[in-house]
């Protein structure tokens, strides 16, 4: 990840999106197509010379053991892909009744299901994964909202945490002598932040370059907290969930109602670019 924690997303990224119904049942058939589509788009491709005879288009596939033709290798390369697909919802998915149910589809004969019914179930089933997330992530927003609380009455009473009107906490680690810029400034910060467990989930620091950002385009905490650095300090910041990316968390890196840690490095303040002179008359 990369960039500082702006106000859609994490560095960067955006709150992580729920199962939508119709493309879970699509998006199966559709992945294992894509190797098919874009061999396919290659092939149509407009060609600046084209020989007058085209060579035969062959095939060559790696050896591999226990798969002899290369039928079986596309067959069992396709399989792999569905499987990992379908991780995230195995525990639904049976074995058998899905090899009948590819083996009617491929062959016309057989099927148990229209094209309608399977259009029904997979929205049901779209719907009822969408529902199961929003419950996990609303248990999970309300457990980390407790914690967040608890971590927070604790911290402030402990030496050189400072505690502002907005909830922020905030340790002076090293004092700067530079200006403090405004929330209408640009700066350039040094910064790793964590879950309160101590899970990192970006690093400037990691990717050994500043992040430069405006001050006005960051989360609540970012633009108050980096707002009472004086440039050349290093403050820890902890932000409350509130203060931060709230019930609906940021990416998979961040979850719902976090209250978060981040030690930061005031550098500078951007001075903007001076206006071009006027020209002379």
């Amino acid at each position: 990840m990369g960039g500082p924690p702006h106000h859609g997303g994490p560095f960067p990224g955006a709150p992580i999106p729920m199962l939508n119904a119709r493309r879970f049942a699509t998006r199966t058939a559709l992945g294992l197509c894509v190797f098919a589509v874009a061999g396919l788009a290659a092939a149509q491709a407009p060609q600046a010379a084209a020989p007058a005879a085209a060579p035969a288009a062959t095939l060559q596939l790696p050896a591999v053991e226990g798969l002899r033709t290369d039928n079986e290798k596309i067959s069992y390369m396709i399989g792999l892909q569905m499987a990992n697909s379908l991780q995230q919802v195995k525990e639904y998915v049976d074995v058998p009744t899905l090899t009948r149910a590819i083996q009617a589809g491929l062959s016309g004969e057989g099927r148990l299901m229209t094209d309608a019914q399977a259009q029904q179930v997979g929205m049901a089933f779209g719907q009822f994964l969408q529902q199961r997330e929003a419950a996990r992530r609303a248990e999970l927003g309300a457990r980390n909202l407790a914690e967040g609380e608890r971590f927070l009455a604790e911290n402030q009473g402990r030496p050189g945490v400072r505690t502002t009107a907005s909830g922020l906490q905030y340790q002076v680690v090293r004092a700067g002598s530079g200006p403090r810029p405004t929330a209408a400034d640009t700066v350039t910060v040094h910064y790793r932040g964590t879950l309160l467990d101590g899970t990192e989930f970006d690093s400037s620091y990691a990717r050994n370059e500043p992040a430069t950002f405006p001050l006005s385009g960051v989360i609540p905490g970012w633009t108050e907290g980096v707002s009472l650095m004086p440039v050349g300090s290093k403050y820890i910041l902890w932000i409350p969930a509130a203060l931060a990316y709230g019930e609906n968390g940021a990416g998979a890196d961040i979850p719902p109602n976090a209250t978060l840690k981040f030690e930061v490095e005031l550098l500078e303040i951007v001075t903007p670019e001076a206006a071009p002179a006027a020209p002379a008359q």
